[in-house]
């Protein structure tokens, strides 16, 4: 299986996320498209983890939007260059949210439906998650792009938790924790819930 992991915005914990789901199903790991690199590129922490990454399909230099900061390095991101590499189980992370632009015509979005991979969406736990992620499925909805169902990172609130799979129509796979220091040990400390053992089974 091949799944696209987006995000309500950005700094959600995408990366996080998706490695704790290659360590834990050993899923290999991809991002195509990479801006900024302080300290560490996403592939790069992946790879300390231990993770089987695969190069980027563009790695730009500034941490901003990407069809800015490729601007700035003046470079052309082309999501029709873009394929999904033929090694799975793997996982796509995306950068920032859908509608993040990668060009003057094309956003994150476009990239999902271009790679026709199901999603699963990463929000926050907190107030304004409700909004974000209604937002981000019904994005995802109006292309007819297939949500395996939504991770909600931080503090548990379940009362955001049932109005997100209510209004969202969708199911809450996994409530994930705040971790003080993040590594290998402590992500494998995080079991995966009975509905995320299912899909990945």
């Amino acid at each position: 299986m091949r799944i696209f992991v987006t995000g309500t915005d950005t700094d959600i914990g995408k990366t996080i996320i998706s490695s704790w789901l290659c360590l834990h199903f050993n899923y290999h790991y991809w991002k195509p498209i990479q801006s900024g690199s302080i300290p560490l590129t996403d592939k790069e922490f992946a790879q300390q983890l231990g993770i089987n990454t695969i190069q980027e399909y563009a790695r730009i230099t500034q941490p901003l939007s990407p069809h800015l900061a490729a601007r700035l390095d003046n470079k052309v991101l082309d999501i029709n260059k873009i394929q999904v590499p033929l090694l799975e189980p793997l996982i796509v992370e995306g950068a920032g949210g859908v509608l993040v632009p990668i060009n003057e015509q094309h956003t994150i979005l476009d990239l999902i439906q271009h790679l026709n991979l199901p999603v699963i969406v990463v929000a926050r736990s907190t107030l304004g998650t409700i909004n974000h992620t209604c937002l981000t499925l019904g994005a995802l909805a109006n292309r007819n792009i297939k949500v395996l169902g939504v991770i909600m990172n931080g503090d548990k609130n379940e009362e955001n938790k049932k109005a997100i799979e209510y209004y969202g129509n969708t199911k809450v796979l996994q409530e994930f924790p705040k971790i003080e220091e993040i590594n290998k040990s402590s992500l494998l400390a995080i079991k995966p819930s009975p509905a995320l053992l299912s899909l990945f089974s």
